[in-house]
């Protein structure tokens, strides 16, 4: 039996709501409740696996059926030391955290490379930074956004211009500018209260999402997703501006062998490529401008919000690809963790039967469930 722990930052304890500044709490509920639903896919998918027992992290702020596998850090640890106390007691980790802070570092370092199913060290560093990832996928001859410094003005022609963290994911904390001498004065205010601040021209298009399974070889474009961006009038330093919003993600969207699907499709092997370490589930954020094509956003190189719907939208089981590319094999045949063989489950003749859409813990979580962005101001309190 293969033991496998699954740990997401906030349901696992990473934030405490009583510490979160009112103005953060609305956003820390909506990002709740898309990690437990990434959570609970992966673990629901790994339930249904053979040979393989699964546990996952909770908190005092949750409600979990006590049938399940589940643990929780002890009062006064830290989360850091509470993942590399139960990742010891596995055989592998699964970690879902944000990069902010070098919050998903610290916690590779926790669980150690031998029970890291992820991504490795270096692509992770290289992938928390949006400006190194744009200098790294640049140097390859990718298309993507350069990170701008203020006096780089001149050399740009852009007209829309967006500042953000640097090491942050997503909508949260993004500002979309016009007016390029008012993008600059808010990425200087950031900077000048050490918020490490990333400037980018704005990339007009279709906002896309890959989700791929690497396995240090072979890169496979599982899906191409819609991702649904918003954007609404707001203030920044008392510039206008407009705050980009991140409202979901359609999966699977795009025909993979179509031929948009096949641009897309060597554009993942060529960003691989450039960002050896690249393993198990990871995702790109593109957009397709209208006559540059796909322009490389950011690389997420974690399970993103996208995994959620995945399994039941491909009719499979994702988790037994993502374990395959880390060279996991689980024993056919084994009973899982609730006794039953597949042969059973898929049968019935252990109980009702499920359909393909269902795990054996019931419903399975689906990705309209939740917005897909990480929260920068959120991270690093209970590091």
């Amino acid at each position: 039996m293969t033991k496998i722990f699954v740990f997401e930052y906030l349901t696992g304890g990473g934030i405490d709501p009583a510490l979160a500044g009112a103005g953060s709490l609305a956003d820390l509920s909506a990002l709740i409740v898309e990690g437990r639903v990434m959570r609970d896919a992966l673990v629901a998918d790994l339930r249904e696996l053979d040979g393989v027992q699964v546990s996952f992290a909770s908190s005092r702020f949750e409600t979990v059926d006590p049938a399940l596998a589940h643990c929780m850090a002890a009062p006064g640890e830290s989360m850091t030391a509470f993942v590399a106390r139960v990742a010891r007691e596995h055989d592998y980790a699964c970690i879902i955290a944000p990069e902010c802070d070098g919050l998903l570092l610290h916690l590779y370092d926790a669980v150690g490379a031998a029970r890291w199913l992820g991504c490795a060290k270096e692509a992770i560093r290289v992938a928390s930074s949006k400006s190194a990832t744009a200098a790294c996928l640049a140097a390859h001859g990718i298309a993507t956004t350069p990170a701008i410094e203020p006096g780089q003005a001149v050399t740009h022609t852009g007209n829309k211009w967006v500042v953000k963290p640097d090491d942050g994911a997503g909508g949260l904390d993004t500002f979309l500018f016009d007016d390029f001498a008012q993008a600059c004065a808010e990425f200087d205010a950031r900077a000048a209260q050490g918020r490490n601040p990333v400037l980018q021209e704005w990339v007009d298009g279709e906002p896309l999402s890959l989700s791929l399974i690497c396995d240090g070889e072979r890169v496979e474009l599982v899906s191409i997703n819609r991702q649904q961006i918003g954007l609404s009038e707001g203030k920044a330093h008392g510039q206008h501006a407009r705050i980009v919003e991140f409202d979901g993600v359609a999966v699977n969207q795009i025909d993979t062998a179509g031929e948009q699907g096949e641009a897309l499709r060597e554009l993942a092997k060529r960003v691989a490529t450039a960002m050896p370490g690249l393993r198990g589930f990871a995702g790109i954020d593109v957009v397709w401008h209208p006559s540059r094509g796909p322009v490389v956003i950011e690389v997420n190189p974690r399970l993103t919000v996208a995994y959620a719907g995945l399994s039941a939208a491909l009719g499979g089981n994702l988790a037994a690809a993502l374990l395959a590319a880390h060279g996991v094999r689980v024993q056919p045949g084994v009973t899982n963790e609730t006794g039953e063989t597949r042969e059973a489950r898929e049968t019935g003749q252990s109980g009702e039967s499920r359909g393909p859409g269902e795990s054996a813990t019931g419903d399975r979580p689906t990705a309209a469930a939740a917005r897909a962005h990480d929260a920068r101001p959120l991270c690093g309190v209970r590091p």
